[in-house]
């Protein structure tokens, strides 16, 4: 085949947002002082700059948007599921897999109403409502004053003391600006549907509002089977649904979302609950940390105060993220139920299940439980938040999810110079290798010029741009040698001609930095 004109060749180059023949190089040295240092970073400073990147490159689209959509439900496109399904296995392998005291499951989102019975839902499950009286629009009275009084303030507020405090707050209505508030009342935020095939006959049963229950329903079983001895932990990801009145600010608070939740049982006679509590905000601030790579100054640990702990526990710590509205909860770092859950289903349930210590079979107890439990939407958006960054490099503005490698939806992109033919069919030959010798997400990306693309993978976080030039083809000793191509990494924009036959372990080395 023939090899490019210069003309051509020329124009493929110039194009290049930071594509730079690296021939007068050696193979695999690195490219120092190819771009001028940044002259300044800027992360997200509202929701919509990060909201504005999901629609455009396919992490999150509005649910039913073809219908005019449906009030705060999202849908999670090819990048955001592949960066979610990341936080999932992440969790996965830290919590479970890595741990000899941790076991797994996957229970039913419908279960038996008595179940619901049991935990409290039913009859405790509810958010103060408030109606505007002119207009009639509904809100949560305890969001409204959130904004006006913070988090803490407005979480120890009693149901009566909600719509006189938005009175003397002056905090009017949002959308007729009317200030005439109903008195709250509780509403109940659990899904209700029927179990039936006819219609208004059937049994009255609830989508499940969190996955804890579908564990501690499962304690007797699990013990038993897995032989387990205490200390240990039960851990679910899976579905959970509320029926929030006024959720908001993106995916942070949805009426269909996922946990990822652990109940850890122990005897607190043999284990200091104060131990079992500072060890899962330990490992639950790490894995936000150390795993996810969230930068440490857009976190803190907030405590319950004694108004806010539920009637059974003694207490709860949550860790917020620094959101572009304002702290918010990120995850329960720690929460202990004491033995309230399993007593209060032995009780509905007439089942015992009381744990009895192999080595003792005398002594039975019912064990007492911590809770970590995070929500996967949330930490999605928080990941997402930390990682957006505007940089000026050359008088322009570069937009870049830094995600932390482990976290990347796509590890690494294949960009052929140009779409001739033989060009594409080499990079279609090493894309195929990558992906049948690793267990890398790869993108194969031919559209646009190369600095448009290199553009495109800096936006949804690909760490590594792999180009094949007509020097990888032997045809342009200018572009590299032949059976090399260039590396970009998306950080520092550096570029390394690697030969191909090193590049897995160069990709693995670049990977252990």
């Amino acid at each position: 085949m023939a090899s490019p004109g210069d003309d051509e060749r020329k124009g493929l180059l110039l194009q290049a947002f930071s594509y730079t023949p690296l021939s007068s190089l050696p193979a695999l040295s690195l490219v120092e002082g190819l771009f001028p240092l940044y002259s300044s970073r800027m992360s997200a400073t509202s929701l919509d700059q990060v909201v504005s990147l999901c629609k455009r490159r396919g992490f999150v689209f509005p649910g039913s948007e073809i219908y005019g959509g449906l009030a705060n439900t999202w849908d999670y496109g090819p990048l955001g599921v592949e960066l979610k399904n990341r936080i999932k296995q992440l969790w996965w392998k830290n919590f479970v897999h890595r741990r000899s005291d941790m076991v797994g499951q996957d229970a039913a989102i419908l279960m038996n109403p008595r179940t619901w019975e049991a935990s409290g839902h039913v009859s405790n499950f509810n958010d103060p409502l408030i109606d505007c009286k002119k207009c009639k629009q509904r809100y949560r009275g305890d969001k409204l004053l959130e904004e006006k009084l913070g988090v803490e303030a407005a979480a120890v507020l009693k149901l009566d003391q909600v719509q006189p405090m938005l009175m003397a707050e002056k905090i009017h209505c949002p959308h007729c600006g009317n200030l005439d508030w109903t008195p709250a009342k509780k509403f109940n935020l659990m899904f209700k549907t029927q179990q039936g095939v006819i219609e208004g006959e059937g049994q009255d049963i609830y989508l499940r509002p969190e996955t804890a229950q579908g564990i501690f329903v499962n304690f007797k079983n699990i013990a038993q089977t897995m032989r387990l001895r205490l200390p240990f932990g039960i851990a679910q990801i899976g579905k959970a649904f509320r029926n929030e009145i006024t959720p908001g600010n993106f995916t942070f608070s949805t009426r269909e979302f996922e946990q990822m939740e652990i109940e850890y049982f122990f005897d607190p006679e043999k284990n200091d609950w104060k131990h079992v509590f500072a060890d899962w905000k330990k490992a639950s601030w790490s894995f936000l940390v150390d795993t996810l790579g969230i930068r440490e100054e857009n976190l803190r640990f907030r405590d319950h105060e004694s108004d806010e702990l539920s009637h059974y526990s003694k207490g709860t710590t949550d860790i917020e993220y620094k959101f572009p509205w304002g702290w918010g909860e990120l995850c329960a770092a720690a929460a202990y139920r004491t033995d309230f859950d399993l007593s209060q289903h032995e009780k509905f349930s007439g089942e015992d299940l009381h744990y009895t210590d192999p080595d003792a079979p005398t002594s039975k107890i019912i064990p007492h439980v911590m809770e970590p439990s995070f929500g996967s939407d949330r930490i999605a958006l928080a990941v997402m938040l930390d990682a957006y960054t505007e940089e000026n490099v050359n008088d322009d503005t570069r937009t870049v999810m830094k995600f932390d490698r482990k976290v990347a939806p796509i590890d690494l992109a294949i960009l052929p110079l140009s779409k001739k033919e033989h060009l594409i069919a080499k990079a279609q030959e090493l894309y195929k290798k990558i992906i049948q010798d690793t267990n890398l997400v790869v993108d194969f990306d031919v559209t646009g010029s190369i600095g448009k693309r290199y553009r495109r993978q800096d936006e949804i976080g690909t760490p590594l741009c792999i180009t094949v030039d007509f020097g990888t083809l032997g045809e342009d000793a200018a572009q590299g040698e032949k059976d090399t191509v260039t590396i970009r990494d998306r950080d520092t924009l550096k570029q390394e001609r690697v030969a191909i036959s090193e590049l897995r372990e160069k990709i693995a080395e670049m990977w252990r930095k």
